[in-house]
C-alpha cells in the first residue's frame, strides 16, 4: 500500500506541472492584461500613467519565459505563489482566507448529493419498473438536465419577486452562528449538489441492479435472509465501487459550480475570488487558485483509489 501511495504521489508532480504550465500560458494568450485594466480605470477618472512603468511594477516587462521561470522559482524556493497585481497582497494568504468557504460549500453539496442519490438509486433498483422507480429516474434526469447556474438565477429572481428575499451579502461565520451559517449555505449547496445527485442516482440504480442479479445474492435470499440485510450487507458494498468513482470525480463539478454559485450567492470563496481575478487579469492570483484546485482534484482521485481496497477485499495495492 505504501509503495502504491508513493508512486501515485510521484505521478502527481508531472500532472501539476502540466496544469500550471497550461494555465500560465493560456492566461497570457488572452487579449488584455492588468496594465490595460489599470489604464482603463485611470482613463475614466481622467488620469494618465506611463505604461512601461506599470509593466515594470507588475513584472510584465520581461519575456514570457523569464516570467515563467520567476513564477516557478518563487513557488519551489520560497513556497510563494506571487503577489496579487490587483491588491498587492501575497496570493497564498488570499487563497487560504477564502478556502474555508469553498470547502464548506463543497462538503454540504456532496452531502446533499449522497443523501439524495444513494437512497433514491437503491429504492429504484429494488422496485424496478414501478411508479417509484419511474419517479426516481425522472428526478435524476431533471437534476442532470437543469444547469445549476440557471436554477440558482431562477431561485433568486422569483424569491425576490414573491417573498422579497435576497442572499445575505455578509458571511455569517460558522463558529459565531452555526444556524445562521447553515441557512446561508444550504440553498446554494442544494442547488450545487443537484447535478451530482442525479448522476449518483443513475449509477447507484444501475450497479445495484447488476449486483442483485448475481448468484450470491440469490443464495442469500434462498437462505431466508431479510431484504434489508441482503441489500446492505451484501449487495450495496459490492455495488459502491463505481458509485464512489463517480462521487470522487464530481469534485471537478463542485469546483466548476462553486465558481458560478459563489458569485451568484455572494459567497466569499475561492471560486468568487478567481472570477474577480479574471475580471482584472490578475495573473498571479488566477494561476494560484487553479493550482490549488488541481491539487484538490489529484488528492480526491488518490483517496477514491485507496477506498477501493476497503470496499472490495479483492483489491490489493503493491
Amino acid at each position: 500500500m505504501l509503495r502504491y501511495v508513493i508512486r501515485r504521489l510521484l505521478l502527481t508532480i508531472p500532472t501539476l506541472f502540466l496544469v500550471a504550465t497550461i494555465v500560465f500560458v493560456l492566461l497570457r494568450l488572452v487579449p488584455g492584461d492588468m496594465v490595460d485594466t489599470v489604464m482603463a480605470r485611470l482613463a475614466v477618472l481622467g488620469g494618465t500613467v506611463d505604461r512601461a512603468a506599470l509593466e515594470r511594477a507588475f513584472g510584465l516587462d520581461a519575456p514570457l519565459h523569464v516570467q515563467y521561470v520567476r513564477w516557478w522559482g518563487d513557488l519551489l524556493l520560497r513556497g510563494s505563489l506571487g503577489i496579487s497585481m490587483n491588491s498587492g497582497q501575497p496570493v497564498v494568504p488570499l487563497i487560504l482566507g477564502r478556502l474555508p468557504v469553498t470547502i464548506e460549500l463543497g462538503l454540504l453539496a456532496m452531502a446533499v448529493s449522497v443523501a439524495i442519490g444513494l437512497p433514491v438509486g437503491i429504492y429504484s433498483a429494488l422496485r424496478q419498473d414501478t411508479a417509484g422507480d419511474f419517479a426516481g429516474r425522472s428526478l435524476a434526469i431533471l437534476f442532470v438536465a437543469a444547469p445549476s447556474f440557471w436554477v440558482a438565477t431562477l431561485v433568486i429572481l422569483y424569491a425576490s419577486l414573491w417573498w422579497g428575499w435576497s442572499p445575505p451579502l455578509e458571511l455569517v461565520p460558522l463558529v459565531r452562528d452555526p444556524i445562521g451559517n447553515l441557512r446561508m449555505f444550504i440553498l446554494p449547496a442544494f442547488i450545487l449538489g443537484m447535478v451530482m445527485a442525479g448522476t449518483t442516482m443513475r449509477m447507484t440504480r444501475t450497479m445495484v441492479l447488476e449486483v442483485l442479479r448475481q448468484d450470491f445474492i440469490r443464495t442469500a435470499y434462498a437462505k431466508g435472509l431479510r431484504e434489508r440485510l441482503v441489500v446492505v450487507g451484501h449487495a450495496l458494498k459490492n455495488a459502491l465501487i463505481p458509485v464512489v468513482t463517480i462521487v470522487g470525480s464530481d469534485l471537478t463539478v463542485l469546483i466548476g459550480g462553486a465558481v458560478i454559485i459563489e458569485s451568484i450567492f455572494a459567497l466569499p470563496g475561492t471560486g468568487r475570488l478567481m472570477v474577480d481575478a479574471l475580471k482584472v487579469r490578475d495573473y498571479a492570483l488566477v494561476s494560484g487558485v487553479n493550482l490549488v484546485f488541481a491539487v484538490a482534484v489529484v488528492a480526491a482521485n488518490l483517496l477514491v483509489d485507496l477506498s477501493y481496497a476497503f470496499l472490495d477485499p479483492r483489491v490489493r495495492y503493491r
